[in-house]
């Protein structure tokens, strides 16, 4: 599933840059995930990057946005198909 930051965020932006994906945006109090980018890093590492690096452990699954890791993989497969066009 795609994950979400939750109020826990500091903005400190460590995960923005560790996003491969680039699904990490600054809100108006709190970063932001955009789920039709997050792959929970599938196709670039093994661990989510964003949940690796936050301090405060705001990184979260996104209950609103299930999907299995096949669903991760072809998402990620689709973006990486866009950017190369």
């Amino acid at each position: 599933m795609a994950l979400l930051i939750n109020d826990l965020c500091i903005a400190c932006d460590v995960c923005l840059v560790a996003c491969p994906n680039k699904a990490i945006t600054a809100g108006e109090d709190i970063f932001y995930i955009n789920p039709d980018q997050c792959t929970e890093c599938v196709g670039h590492h093994a661990v989510s990057q964003c949940v690796k690096v936050c301090p405060v452990r705001a990184c979260v699954p996104d209950p609103d946005h299930p999907e299995s890791k096949d669903e991760l993989q072809t998402k990620y497969e689709h973006l990486k198909a866009l950017k190369a066009a």
